[in-house]
């Protein structure tokens, strides 16, 4: 039985990941803050699935409420479970709201990832996987985008973030040989999605008869990833 550690177990990501590897028959390790970026009841929705789930499969299932941010407890975390696969899918998502509260990416994306590897290499994981971004592109205008693009421009302090997780990850796989793989991952969607992105923003205003908000003019194109292909992807 493998152990993996899958962090924001309660998202949108996170949550249908655990329940695929528990009816692989895996032991899922979960931690998750449960903040209150959008409504924590639908992120306690989604764990109670992952029980369900659970109950209904061969594999095994614990949860940790906790932050990455707190060195502590995640070293407290390692030290019972000792993982094989680290799979990390907690961020402080959102390109908008890094506008307004910047130091929130900064903790979550830089601060909780940087105690994320120091565990990893201390315990010696077979292999972390970690959600990268599509938006690391930033200003490239070479369509379609692909991994061997230099990505040096990014146009979000999200972006930002996410381009120094995967130098992060990269220092420390060549430091200390710990396999990392960094996924781009573009908007992903589909059931127990996000409140705050455009499907269920369009879908609510459908439902409720109300006008579709449209930003920049409907000037823009975007790549939307069905939930169910990026669980198979990682």
């Amino acid at each position: 039985m493998r152990k993996i550690l899958v962090t924001g177990v309660a998202g949108f990501i996170g949550s249908a990941l655990a329940i695929r590897l528990l009816k692989d028959g895996d032991y899922v390790i979960g931690l998750d803050d449960l903040n209150s970026y959008y409504d924590p009841k639908l992120k306690e929705s989604r764990l109670n699935a992952i029980q369900l789930a659970s109950e209904n499969s061969s594999g095994e299932w614990k949860f940790y409420k906790i932050s990455l941010e707190n060195e502590s407890t995640l070293k407290e975390v390692f030290l019972t479970q000792k993982p094989n696969i680290v799979i990390n899918l907690a961020a402080q998502a959102g390109v908008r709201h890094s506008l307004d509260n910047p130091k929130a990416y900064i903790q979550s994306n830089l601060v909780g990832f940087a105690n994320l590897l120091e565990q990893s290499r201390h315990y010696s994981v077979d292999h972390l996987i970690f959600a990268s971004s599509s938006s690391v592109y930033g200003g490239n205008k070479s369509l379609p985008f692909c991994e061997k693009q230099a990505v040096d421009h990014p146009i979000s302090l999200y972006a930002s973030t996410k381009k120094a997780n995967e130098l992060m990850a990269h220092s420390y796989s060549h430091l200390y040989g710990i396999p990392c793989t960094g996924l781009r991952l573009f908007t992903v969607y589909g059931p127990w999605g996000r409140p705050d992105m455009a499907p269920m923003l369009f879908a609510k205003s459908i439902l409720d008869k109300k006008p579709i908000d449209i930003f920049n003019f409907g000037k823009m194109k975007r790549d939307f990833t069905y939930i169910d292909d990026v669980v198979e992807g990682i």
